[in-house]
């Protein structure tokens, strides 16, 4: 059974930083994209960035690139999200995502709600 679990989460202040970690089981995820979203109260989950399966490409939402920066590990079926300059709008509920397609682009992960998905992680940002 394939599971995706993320960890790294928790309480900062703004300008702080925090780094998140999602660890696949179940299946290797060498060849998909991978990538994260975040919930927000209120709000619909959102794109947050995204890393193809080589890693040669990332894609990052316009609200935190610059911030916030993707990279994966295939040996250990993980990606990781650091996430630096934190706001008090960054506050979320963080999953992760892979995608269901081999080889695809982070195109195929962004649009498809039928990826893997995470439990979530709770990032909370302190002013």
């Amino acid at each position: 059974q394939v599971q995706l679990v993320e960890s790294g989460g928790g309480l900062v202040q703004a300008g702080g930083s925090l780094r998140l970690s999602c660890a696949a089981s179940g299946r290797t995820f060498s060849s998909s994209a991978m990538g994260w979203f975040r919930q927000a109260p209120g709000k619909e989950r959102e794109f947050v960035a995204a890393i193809s399966w080589s890693a040669s490409n990332t894609y990052y939402a316009n609200s935190v690139s610059g911030r916030f920066t993707i990279s994966r590990d295939n040996a250990k079926n993980t990606v990781y999200l650091q996430m630096n300059s934190l706001e008090p709008e960054d506050t979320a509920v963080y999953y992760c995502a892979a995608s269901k397609w081999a080889y695809g682009s982070i195109s195929d992960l962004i649009g498809d709600p039928d990826n893997y998905w995470g439990q979530g992680t709770q990032v909370t940002v302190s002013s």
